[in-house]
């Protein structure tokens, strides 16, 4: 049985800074994730991708991201059980939990925060009848390694930030960039957006909007690809092509979670926001992209900001006769649960009584 003080159910970004809020309380923590590694999707589907929305970052790479993260937490020394999922939560008469995993490793907590992403995810496929048969073979659904890109000539569909940041990137990677989408309008943001139009008048992206990709051709190897335009008069073309890269997003599902006697909306957790993200099971919260509530933004910061709120709460559960007086993190070292000081870029000034 592995015992800890905060059980974090998903070991992504948010996740792994909850070790580092929770470090600051002296509350121990241990992470459950199916996947092998730490990281999330960030280590799994785009450890490449550049990532753009964290302070202090004007851009990062999101593998970069999570090992900060893990050199962030290492003064907590976390507990993993990597390569499980949780499977089973049961709450037992003191109010404490045991989540069991598929593999029926037993974890026991006070406080249980899942923070899952999007729990277990699937890519959306377009509804191209042979597009099983090239799929790696020149058919890809996450970049994970810009470099087999290099020199090749790219498709990319989509109209989201995922295929917007991948083109900015790949148009100084590949020979050729194209970037096809259904619509003029994209759903990314405004800035890359603008920063696709750029490389696509600097020529290193072609923009082929108002159509779709509807076909896939080659012998063994994907060879070509069909377009085909809104525009009648232009009809269907066909493109020679090395890879196809369709971002349509991911088609999460929310797994054995979701059977927990959660309070579940659109396959996200719906949590209480006006204080601690708490679920409809005291002491069972949620945090990160798996949680839902109204004004929610999909974004790690958000994560991150939740995850130090989750924590503040946790600890008054789990020691509701200590008070605590919330300061700041200052140069210095972190303060290791042994009681050492790690000659790091932080100063534990939290003080606890």
């Amino acid at each position: 049985m592995i015992k800890t003080d905060i059980l974090i159910i998903g070991a992504g970004p948010t996740g792994l800074f909850t070790v580092f809020e929770a470090g600051l309380l002296k509350l121990k923590t241990h992470l459950i994730d199916a996947l092998p590694q730490p990281g999330g999707q960030c280590s799994e589907i785009y450890p490449k991708k550049p990532i753009y929305d964290i302070p202090a970052f004007p851009e990062i790479n999101a593998g970069d991201l999570v090992n900060n993260l893990m050199e962030q937490i290492k003064p907590f020394e976390p507990g993993f059980t990597l390569g499980e999922r949780a499977e089973t939560l049961e709450k037992l008469e003191d109010g404490t939990f045991i989540v069991t995993t598929n593999k029926g490793t037993k974890h026991h907590a006070p406080v249980v925060a899942i923070a899952g992403g999007l729990g277990s995810f699937e890519p959306r496929k377009p509804p191209i009848q042979n597009i099983a048969d090239y799929e790696d073979k020149g058919v890809e659904y996450f970049i994970k390694d810009p470099e087999v890109y290099r020199g090749k000539k790219v498709v990319i569909a989509g109209g989201g930030d995922s295929a917007l940041d991948w083109a900015i990137y790949l148009a100084d990677v590949a020979e050729e960039v194209a970037l096809v989408h259904r619509r003029k309008e994209f759903r990314g943001a405004l800035d890359s957006v603008e920063k696709v139009s750029e490389l696509s008048k600097l020529g290193k992206i072609e923009m082929i909007t108002n159509a779709e990709v509807v076909g896939l051709k080659g012998e063994n190897d994907l060879e070509q690809v069909v377009i085909r335009h809104k525009d009648e008069a232009r009809g269907e073309e066909l493109r020679e092509v090395d890879h196809f890269i369709p971002l349509f997003g991911l088609s999460p599902k929310l797994g054995p979670i979701g059977n927990w006697g959660l309070e579940i909306e659109k396959n996200a957790i719906k949590v209480d926001n006006s204080y601690d993200y708490a679920t409809n099971i005291p002491g069972v919260y949620a945090i990160g992209d798996v949680n839902t509530y109204k004004g929610k933004l999909k974004l790690i910061l958000s994560g991150f900001h939740e995850a130090a709120i989750m924590c503040q709460s946790a600890y008054a559960r789990i020691f509701p006769d200590k008070k605590y007086v919330l300061k700041y993190t200052t140069v210095g070292g972190v303060e290791g649960f042994d009681g050492s000081k790690k000659e790091a870029k932080k100063e534990v000034v939290q003080s606890i009584g």
